[in-house]
């Protein structure tokens, strides 16, 4: 497992990000504003795993837009995991999961599974080999059969923002974890 714990953003799990806009310390999180704010670090904590599960504690906040994302890795291949929110109209969000190697690709997202802005919350993206599933609070959401090779090396992540630099988070992210399986769902994080 590597568990990296976002107080500080000099260094983020050993890596030196490149830092966008201004993000602040606080309350033990980075906070990022939702317009220009964002960490992207040069490295790959999933690199060579055929399963793997992600873990975030973040705090969504009122304010941003509709699409945000708050955790994007790519290698060099282009295969590419992200974590994202979708605000609906009631102002809640709901957890948007998405896989991509080569032609094969799946979004899981389902609006009716919506969460509370300003509040923690832990969220999970699994992946067995052959099944994407996500979580909220411990609680199964949504899964899907897809294909994904495991990812090279060389590639980079970012936070509280897409790679490409658009699609920014307005929220506070606590901590990332990085597993090099897929969980058994009674050990997912369940209490933020």
């Amino acid at each position: 497992e590597t568990r990296i714990v976002l107080d500080r953003f000099d260094s983020v799990g050993g890596a030196v990000p490149t830092v966008l806009g201004a993000p602040v310390v606080a309350e033990r999180a980075v906070r990022f504003d939702g317009v220009d704010d964002g960490l992207i670090l040069p490295a790959n904590p999933l690199a060579g795993l055929a399963a793997f599960t992600v873990e975030v504690l973040l705090r969504p906040d009122a304010g941003g837009s509709e699409e945000q994302r708050f955790l994007h890795m790519e290698d060099k291949a282009g295969a590419r995991v992200l974590l994202e929110l979708r605000v609906n109209p009631d102002g809640r969000w709901a957890l948007d999961t998405f896989l991509r190697d080569g032609p094969g690709e799946l979004p899981l997202l389902d609006r009716a599974k919506s969460h509370p802005i300003g509040e923690w919350h832990w969220v999970a993206l699994r992946y067995d080999g052959r099944t994407l599933s996500h979580y909220v609070n411990g609680r199964f959401e949504l899964e899907g059969a897809v294909a994904f090779r495991p990812m090279a090396p060389q590639g980079r992540y970012s936070l509280g923002v897409r790679l490409n630099r658009v699609s920014w988070f307005r929220g506070s992210i606590r901590e990332v974890r990085f597993h090099r399986s897929a969980l058994p769902i009674d050990r997912l994080q369940s209490q933020p």
